[in-house]
């Protein structure tokens, strides 16, 4: 018997909403970053992106547990001396709040090329409208 591998004609790929409103950071996080890599399907490949489309709404209401919101550091570096620039979550959530769900996200996908195709597929917005009616996207909970 040999084993399946799918084919790119053979896989078709889904669009999924996710409604971050109330939702716990991880968990969101987590699930969207499955369904990216398509391990909630019966054809998933490690080696292959068999993943689905993700779009996250409402993602300045994602909430964080704890004490999260003042402890939570963001950091980045810009590559010279002395460049390391840190910023707590409550601040980034105030500046551009649908980078805290992408950094989530990005940061539970696979660190190679593979990885860098499944992030393409995810769109994240801050409030809850979103371009992609015309894919006809499913609602999917949390």
């Amino acid at each position: 018997m040999k084993t399946f591998i799918p084919s790119a004609q053979e896989d078709s790929r889904s669009w999924f909403i996710l409604d971050a409103d109330g939702a716990v950071l991880g968990r969101l996080a987590s699930k969207a970053a499955k369904m990216l890599m398509g391990k909630h399907k019966p054809t998933y490949t490690p080696f292959l992106d068999t993943g689905d489309h993700i779009i996250v709404v409402n993602a300045e209401k994602v909430r964080l547990t704890g004490a999260k919101e003042n402890d939570k550091m963001y950091r980045r570096h810009s590559g010279y001396p002395g460049g390391l620039k840190e910023s707590a979550a409550f601040k980034v959530r105030a500046e551009r709040p649908v980078r805290m769900v992408e950094l989530a996200i990005a940061g539970m996908l696979p660190k190679t090329k593979l990885g860098k195709q499944m992030y393409r597929k995810l769109k994240v917005y801050a409030g809850p409208k979103h371009p992609h009616a015309a894919q006809q996207p499913t609602a999917t909970a949390v």
